[in-house]
């Protein structure tokens, strides 16, 4: 119960206000005809009741806090406007229209909204921002083993697309596209800039070691990196130093892996059991009982990943160091990859704190074993026959004779196959305060990535054996290679405010980048013994041994240069109107004499209405902001020297005992090459509904991409060469981008997060020629042997990317034979088929993606359920085509030769038939956790974790896994070799001491 002490005068009056025995002070007020106003302080989101808040009276200095339980008594009347202000709560106005009970709810500022985003050459405030940029922080990373760090946001950004094509498998390569394609023969991957360096190298960063990962979507905001933007930018930012009290951090998981779906191939009983019912020849009955499959599954395969962090710092300087370890083991034996490497950066600021020193150095090490997991191996698995030993009586192994067959455990124990990589970054930079406002600052970083490959085929390896150019001798092969840039920035940052609503920023800055590949390469055979491996290659007798193949050398060195000037500019008025401007100017050695440089502008502006009077009477409504932006950007990864004339090396010929090399024209030249761009308007609402419960952004975007680069045929004579690069073609990506996040229930104990991503993605190929270079049509996605049957993707003029070409299915003959359409809609079969007759069939790329999240947490608990999934496109089973045939008999088929496709009696043909639909979602990511609350000096934080990948797949494509390549103009094709896809499990721990 509340008692109030009240003393009026006509003058003025000091009052006392008891709450519930506690004083709250009330200053001097002049009171005129006032009562006593009671009411209470809510959080709108929880209920919960909110101690020490400010309440005033506009216009007046009357003010009291709140007591324990969030209430309070003032001295006003009816009419006025109370002012009601908490830390960590909007200030919110209140007109007072009753004397008592009053509930005023405030509503908190959102984190989501004030947090810091990284953006190119600096920082925003997630509610500045005018473009399309998408930020992940460390704490809504995906959980579990991951062999690249993308795989962290995999799913997290609307628009995208994280690809492993080759599943788990330690040494295989992730696919990232950004709003779909952009290029034909340049690339399409974002650019990845690391801690502010270009190009950074994602093998030196590790989980733990993240900070945050920021995604600049549009061209609004990629516009900064000019000629590399066209893809879009993804900018990681690592963990630093901070003051304190020093800390350390250890992270460790270990993981394990199982086959997630086996092919459903003929069993060693199945072969016989048709030999039995006169299917298959008797003679093809070897004898034994074998699942190659299963024999090249490592089912020992243990993964563990271990990272320990130091940490601390001054008020003036601070540190932070980690050295990590990790050993990812494949599902497949022989397959691969242990790593270790480290991280330091230290931060000192002095002058008077006006000059900053910050430098980063890491390193990275690993060895990969590359010579199992190869998918010819489990395409053999499939295919080999079930009843075929693997050894023979004697021990040596057993070799099946027909078409592409042989033993992959020959190869696995008589060949080797490595690569030892080392990578290195080290960046440092230097920032001075000139005055206030006002920096200055220098950048400079070089990367240096080297790889040694290694290959050597023994004396006992079947290919040497029967081989009869190698005579049974041995063969090796080494590459060395080194890839390495340097990179200089220079920047000045201005910021400065004109009164309480005008805010201004403005950047200038200069770079230049130097960027060299080398490679050096021999093979010799002759080798008539293992013991030496690849490590003398001086000891193959191919050099003094005509009847055997030629030693071969070759070495090689390429460069380029980018100088690049640029400037962005920045205003905010009352945070209500944002405008941004940016131009980035930049020359690129890559390029003709006549187009080295190019201009690269962007403007964006963004309206937060929310802020308006108009909507400020709108309780449900937080957030409204509406944004818009057009930027340019450019596509200069091709190639190097394709606008110069090469000279390259010709025939020998020799002259008085002496052998003369020849050389002449190597290449076209064309002055007038220059990048390709890509002009892109983005559409964009940021908002937050109910208390924030509800947050989001939709994104509506076109981008025309002009003057893409191809070789085209060219004219002889006139040109030396048969070919030359152009730039001609233009392609138009549409697309629309969904994000939400909600706080779907929070209790005292209890909270459950939502979020979803969702994208539409349209591509079409405007044009492909001009008045002097034409291309009818590209065609991608060539089909294995045997049966010539050509490509699967065509790409031409008017239409979509990843559109399957061929025949249209009509059924089998009596005999068992194919029927297909001709243009005119008859039937006829396949060698009446012309190419008149072929049409599109399908497509391979996803329209739509999206992903859902669930986290719930109860206490020190929580619960993470991620799904993703791919919808609307096709996928061409090429397994099913071939192997899923009787005609592939002697070798081993799938089941559905003789289930669903049994009636079919002719050799494989490429049509819809193969063609099924892919759409799918995946159970991907569970992860349950638990947040010991230690009450300890020593240990500041245990987080304990199981956490399972891949789990479930719900999809009606009848191959292994629906996610095949979908980046990329090759989209859509499920291969014939594969590897495992599995459902990984792990166990980790987080501590911090």
């Amino acid at each position: 119960m509340m008692a109030f002490a009240y003393q009026a005068a006509q003058g003025g009056v000091k009052s006392a206000v008891s709450l519930g025995g506690k004083s709250a002070t009330t200053l001097a007020v002049n009171l005129g005809m006032q009562q006593q106003v009671t009411g209470a302080i809510t959080d709108a989101s929880t209920g919960g009741k909110i101690a020490g808040a400010s309440v005033k009276v506009k216009g007046t200095n009357v003010g009291v806090q709140t007591d324990a339980d969030g209430k309070f008594a003032i001295t006003a009347k009816v009419g006025d406007i109370l002012e009601v202000s908490s830390i960590g709560y909007e200030l919110k106005s209140f007109i007072i229209n009753q004397a008592a009970g009053i509930a005023i709810p405030l509503m908190a500022i959102s984190e989501e909204i004030e947090e810091v985003v990284v953006v190119g050459y600096g920082t925003q405030k997630k509610k500045e921002i005018t473009s399309a940029v998408a930020s992940v922080k460390e704490k809504d990373f995906n959980q579990g083993g991951m062999r690249n760090p993308m795989q962290l946001i995999q799913g997290k950004v609307a628009g995208l697309n994280i690809t492993q094509s080759q599943g788990s498998n330690p040494n295989g390569g992730t696919s990232i596209q950004l709003r779909g394609m952009a290029s034909i023969k340049g690339a399409n991957s974002p650019l990845i800039v690391v801690d502010g360096i270009p190009g950074g190298n994602l093998d030196l960063i590790k989980q733990g070691d993240i900070e945050s990962i920021d995604v600049l979507k549009d061209g609004s905001a990629a516009a900064i990196y000019g000629t590399r933007g066209n893809g879009g930018v993804i900018l990681v930012t690592t963990k630093k130093g901070k003051a304190g009290t020093p800390q350390f951090d250890y992270l460790t998981y270990g993981q394990r892996e199982f086959v997630a779906r086996k092919p459903t191939y003929l069993s060693a009983s199945d072969f016989r059991n048709y030999i039995s019912k006169g299917v298959i020849d008797p003679s093809l009955d070897l004898g034994a009982s074998v699942d190659l499959y299963e024999e090249l599954i490592n089912k020992d395969n243990f993964s563990h990943f271990h990272n320990f962090i130091a940490s601390g710092g001054g008020e003036k300087s601070s540190y932070r160091a980690s050295i990590n370890y990790q050993k990812a083991q494949g599902i497949a034996k022989q397959n691969e990859r242990d790593q270790f490497g480290g991280r330091f950066n230290i931060t000192q600021t002095g002058l008077n704190d006006r000059l900053t020193f910050a430098a980063n150095v890491a390193g990275n090490f690993n060895k990969a074993d590359l010579l199992g997991g190869q998918t010819g191996d489990f395409e053999q698995a499939i295919q080999r026959n079930p009843t075929a030993p693997l050894y023979n009586v004697d021990g040596t192994f057993f070799e099946t004779q027909g078409f592409n067959n042989y033993n992959p455990l020959s190869r696995l124990a008589y060949r080797q196959s490595a690569r030892d990589q080392q990578s290195f970054s080290g960046d440092a930079r230097l920032q001075f305060k000139v005055i206030e406002g006002l920096k200055v600052s220098a950048f400079g970083s070089y990367l240096r990535d080297t790889w040694n490959d290694r290959e050597f085929r023994g004396t006992k390896d079947w290919n040497q054996r029967v081989n009869s150019d190698y005579l049974g001798t041995a063969y090796a092969f080494k590459r060395n290679e080194l890839n390495w840039s340097k990179t200089f920035e220079s920047t000045i940052d201005y910021a400065t405010n004109f009164g309480d609503k005008h805010n201004f920023t403005a950047l200038l800055g200069y770079s230049y980048q130097d960027f060299a590949y080398e490679r050096f390469q021999m093979s010799n055979s002759g080798f008539t013994t293992d013991g030496y491996l690849d490590w003398n290659m001086g000891a193959g007798t191919a050099l003094v041994n005509d009847k055997l193949p030629k030693p071969t050398m070759g070495s090689y060195k390429e460069g380029n240069k980018l100088v690049a000037f640029f400037g962005r500019v920045n205003y905010n008025y009352d945070n209500r109107y944002f405008v941004s401007g940016i131009l980035r100017r930049e020359g690129s050695s890559r390029f003709g004499a006549n187009h080295k440089w190019g201009n690269f502008p962007a403007i964006s502006a963004g309206w937060t209405l929310s802020n308006e009077e108009f909507l400020k009477d709108y309780q449900a409504i937080n957030l409204l902001k509406l944004r818009v932006g057009y930027g340019v950007t450019g596509n200069q990864d091709i190639p190097n020297y394709k606008s110069l004339i090469l000279l390259g090396t010709g025939g020998v010929y020799p002259q008085n005992g002496v052998y003369y090399q020849t050389f002449g024209p190597a290449s076209n030249p064309n002055p007038d090459l220059k990048w390709e761009q890509k002009q892109e308007l983005n559409l964009g609402v940021d908002f937050g509904l109910f208390n924030n419960r509800l947050t989001g952004a939709l994104d509506i975007y076109s981008r025309n991409t002009t003057d893409l680069l191809l070789d085209y045929k060219a004219q002889q004579p006139g040109y030396v060469q048969s070919s030359i690069w152009y730039n001609v073609g233009k392609v138009n990506n549409k697309g629309i981008e969904l994000q939400l996040s909600a706080l779907a229930v929070q209790k005292q104990d209890f909270q459950w997060n939502v979020d979803f991503t969702g994208s539409y993605q349209k591509y079409k190929l405007t044009s492909l020629s001009n008045e002097t270079f034409k291309a009818n049509f590209l065609e991608f996605g060539g089909l294995p042997s045997p049966g010539n049957l050509g490509n699967a993707i065509r790409l031409e003029e008017g239409g979509q990317v990843g559109s399957f070409y061929g025949k249209r299915y009509a059924g089998l003959t009596d005999d068992g034979n194919w029927l297909f359409y001709k243009a005119d809609g008859s039937k006829v079969t396949s060698d009446k088929i012309n190419n008149d007759d072929l049409t599109y069939i399908g497509n391979g790329v996803p329209k739509f993606q999206a992903s859902l999240s669930n986290r719930f947490a109860y206490k020190g608990f929580d619960l993470t359920i991620f799904l993703r999934g791919k919808f609307k496109f096709d996928i061409l089973n090429t397994s099913d085509m071939f192997f899923g045939n009787k005609k592939w008999l002697p070798n081993n088929v799938l089941e559905s030769a003789f289930t669903k496709h049994d009636k079919l009696d002719a050799s494989p043909q490429f049509s819809d038939y193969y063609l099924e639909n892919g759409s799918f979602v995946k159970l991907d990511n569970v992860t349950l956790g638990y947040n010991f609350k230690f009450k300890t000096p020593h240990v500041r934080n245990l987080y304990v974790y199981v956490s399972g990948r891949n789990i479930a797949t719900i999809t009606g494509y009848s191959g292994l896994d629906p996610e095949v390549q979908d980046t990329g103009f090759e989209s859509g094709i499920d291969g014939r070799g594969f590897y495992p896809r599995t459902q990984s499990w792990s166990v980790g721990l987080n501590i911090g001491f």
